[in-house]
């Protein structure tokens, strides 16, 4: 059986998340404390007691869950866990990259500090919003954000399954979208709270400032298969793997893509790391024969022989 290892993105956080990891391993109080010196707060006091409010803030919301996933992964890779590739969804694309050896828990957490403030800032300096439009065809989808873009900036943002795509942009650019997907047949388009337009190109600003972070790492090519979102392909070199970082920041994510090439390729079972089932939820829909698993806490490593 060839497994890969699926990293959440934003959306996927809940209070308490960790708390069970910290009570358990000393990595995981190492890790924790850790991020606490590197991000200039106490991750752990709003990932074990929240209120959501904070948590979900971007600039909190995506370390969190990077040192979550990232504990995880760690606890599995010391104890042996084998396992083929690796992909994240957004922000989960640099848990995966920790997960393949690319860089270091620091270096990783710096960079998706960098990413969390510069995304919440893009978010201030050019307002926009996202919207899941819910059973209507890609190429519909595409359509109506074409038709729409008279208003303003607007594009497909996640193909996250056959039925649930995310756009993103300007406002009025979402709502008319969400209109003219309607009128094509969508069941429903619903907005989405969320700090910004994501994976569009109001999230200029970010890309700049990541692109400072990333060409100042020297990234290592990954110990084992990295498929990245921006073209939903395997890469095993540093240098692409660092462009594709910049790159995501502005275009879709291509998760229906990535897990039609895993099953292609030979991966017969997908395990979620980290908080929440979002990702095994699109598999899914995605593959419904894969083989699916979560771990997100010490009962599920308990389960697979981790203590």
């Amino acid at each position: 059986m060839s497994t890969a290892l699926l990293f959440p993105g934003q959306a996927s956080q809940t209070v308490g998340m960790g708390r069970d990891l910290y009570e358990s391993f000393d990595l995981a109080k190492d890790m924790f404390s850790t991020a606490g010196a590197i991000l200039g707060f106490d991750l752990k006091e709003i990932c074990f007691n929240g209120p959501m409010q904070s948590l979900t803030q971007t600039r909190v919301t995506q370390p969190a869950l990077f040192v979550v996933s990232s504990i995880l992964s760690r606890l599995l890779m010391d104890h042996g866990f084998e396992f083929k590739a690796v992909a994240g969804h957004s922000l989960g694309e640099y848990s995966a990259l920790y997960a393949a050896s690319v860089f270091s828990f620091e270096e990783g957490l710096e960079l998706v500090k960098l990413r969390a403030e510069s995304m919440q800032e893009a978010g201030e300096r050019n307002p926009g919003t996202m919207a899941a439009i819910l059973n209507l065809e890609p190429e519909k989808v595409e359509e109506a954000c074409e038709a729409a873009s008279r208003m303003g900036v607007v594009n497909v943002a996640n193909y996250n399954s056959p039925g649930q795509i995310a756009i993103s942009g300007a406002t009025e650019a979402v709502q008319e979208a969400m209109n003219i997907a309607k009128t094509l047949g969508a069941k429903r388009a619903l907005q989405l709270e969320v700090g910004g337009a994501f994976h569009s190109p109001l999230m200029q600003y970010a890309t700049g400032k990541l692109r400072e972070g990333v060409e100042a790492l020297t990234l290592k090519d990954p110990d084992r298969d990295v498929y990245q979102n921006v073209d939903a392909r395997i890469h095993r070199s540093g240098a692409e793997i660092a462009a594709n970082l910049i790159g995501q920041i502005e275009n879709p994510v291509l998760w229906v893509d990535i897990i039609r090439n895993m099953k292609a390729d030979g991966i017969t079972k997908c395990i979620e790391v980290g908080p929440g089932k979002v990702l095994q939820g699109l598999v899914k829909r995605i593959e419904p024969e894969m083989q699916l698993d979560g771990i997100a806490n010490v009962t599920d490593l308990d389960a697979v022989g981790i203590h």
